[in-house]
């Protein structure tokens, strides 16, 4: 059986070591780079089945790179790592295309937890579907992105829009937190539930404020629902 493939994108010598020596103990195949132009290219250029990017890197940041990443390959699962424990940093980062992140210092046995759990999951496939979801005059066309409510456009990041489909798709019916997570941000994402709420946020901003009818709706101490109204 072919050895499992990591890039590791560190900049720091000691830690890239380390995780280089952990890695492969644990029979894994491993490439260290400490440069984000390096890691676009070689994540470009061959095929990962996962990265371990730092946010903080030379020459491109490790956000730059993964928002590139994201535009051209939605499915080899990326781990931030980060010295940043800031809420903004962990939603900006989920947000442009992360499966998952880990603060640094960490622990490695769950840093290795965290990578056999996104080794566990199917490799996500791009489906091309010509489907229109809505509510009253929201609409949202699936194949092409594009979001209009009474004929404006709506520019939402690729998880608000994530988060809009799924609550469309399941239309009148009250989501949970834990079913959002699991649907959105994956079965084995191990952050805090209240990046749900910090994202339905986000979207009744753009989604709901700016008209005069609020769709989403709060169930409190269930979870969010799409509600047509009458």
């Amino acid at each position: 059986m072919e050895k499992p493939h990591i890039l590791i994108v560190e900049d720091e010598e000691k830690l890239s070591r380390v995780l280089q020596l952990e890695l492969e103990y644990e029979s894994y195949s491993t490439k260290v780079v400490a440069d984000g132009n390096t890691a676009l290219n070689l994540i470009t250029d061959e095929k990962w089945d996962l990265v371990l990017l730092d946010i903080m890197l030379p020459e491109l940041s490790g956000m730059e790179v993964l928002r590139r990443v994201r535009r051209f390959d939605e499915s080899t699962p990326i781990i931030l790592l980060t010295a940043r424990d800031e809420v903004y940093d962990k939603v900006n980062g989920l947000d442009q295309g992360a499966n998952d992140y880990i603060t640094k210092p960490f622990q490695i046995e769950e840093l290795l937890a965290r990578i056999r759990a996104q080794l566990r999951q199917p490799k996500k496939t791009v489906v091309r579907q010509h489907e229109e979801l809505g509510v009253g005059d929201l609409i949202v066309d699936v194949e092409s992105r594009e979001i209009r409510r009474e004929k404006q456009p709506i520019e939402l990041t690729p998880r608000e829009f994530d988060l809009l489909v799924y609550l469309l798709q399941n239309k009148n019916v009250v989501l949970t937190r834990d079913q959002l997570i699991e649907h959105v941000w994956g079965f084995d994402y191990f952050g805090d539930t209240n990046v749900v709420d910090v994202y339905i946020r986000y979207l009744r901003q753009k989604v709901d404020k700016p008209f005069d009818q609020a769709y989403i709706q709060t169930v409190r101490g269930v979870g969010y629902t799409i509600k047509e109204h009458n």
